[in-house]
């Protein structure tokens, strides 16, 4: 006879995750096995790249691919998305498109994709983790003798700046968003500069490039016309953080991204002691 009283998995069991966050976040909860479908873009963790179909971009899904998959949920990000999800739900999937834009959203975002899941708990206790490490980096930004002004550009043609989960880790981090206005704006067309002259103005002591899928180039952001007067550019302040630690609002933001941006800050301070 069956043993009546065993558990049994609760939650959907065939996921297609169309970004990285969901994937990291499943993966660190130990429920990778439900996971049948990633996004091309997707390098963290690495094991998920060996073992799991690549099904979508950002912009872009293999809708045919996805549905050959027969997932019973598909979890994607942002507007950008919009199109994709609502093709995949007229073609009768559930999908559930996050639009978190804060670190507090990240965090709750890991408290919900687990509740959907069925691990609610652990999902909680990853949480309260991550929470944790947060906590430990603000107090030794705390202690820094000086916050320096930071620019992040996380695309140079248009320039766009100003994500708001970024300019919230770079103040846990130690430093100061120089464009905290635009933080509160979702959309990414809300936040293109017109040209540079606002950065030149607004000087700021550290500059944070992470181009989405390329790589960050200094010197050219160096060379722009006007940018020599500009305190992190005469004092080559200019830094990558590479775009799956910083522009995924997931996991990784909140650990190895928050963390690089920690150690380029305190590295200033210290030098300026």
């Amino acid at each position: 006879m069956p043993n009546s009283g065993a558990r049994r998995p609760t939650g959907p069991s065939r996921i297609v995750c169309l970004t990285e966050e969901p994937t990291e976040v499943l993966y660190a909860l130990g429920e990778q096995d439900r996971i049948v479908g990633i996004s091309g873009f997707t390098v963290r963790p690495p094991q998920a790249r060996k073992d799991k179909p690549k099904v979508s971009a950002f912009t872009s899904a293999k809708i045919d691919e996805i549905l050959k998959l027969e997932p019973d949920f598909v979890v994607g990000f942002s507007d950008i998305q919009a199109d994709i999800a609502a093709e995949l739900v007229r073609r009768g999937v559930e999908v559930w498109i996050s639009n978190h834009r804060s670190v507090d959203g990240i965090v709750d975002y890991v408290r919900r994709l687990g509740a959907l899941v069925g691990c609610a708990a652990r999902a909680d206790a990853y949480a309260d983790a991550l929470r944790r490490g947060l906590d430990v980096i603000e107090a030794e930004s705390a202690r820094l003798p000086r916050r320096p002004r930071v620019y992040f550009e996380e695309w140079d043609a248009p320039i766009i700046t100003g994500i708001r989960w970024v300019a919230e880790l770079v103040r846990i981090a130690g430093g100061d968003d120089v464009f905290p206005e635009l933080s509160v704006e979702p959309l990414a067309k809300a936040r293109i500069l017109a040209d540079g002259d606002p950065v030149i103005e607004r000087a700021p002591d550290i500059i944070l490039g992470s181009w989405c899928g390329k790589k960050f180039r200094p010197e050219r952001v160096a060379a722009r016309p006007g940018w020599d007067a500009i305190p992190a550019v005469r004092d080559g302040e200019l830094h990558e953080i590479k775009s799956p630690l910083i522009l995924q609002p997931g996991p990784a933001a909140l650990t190895d991204g928050v963390r690089q941006i920690a150690d380029i800050v305190q590295a200033w301070a210290h030098r300026r002691r």
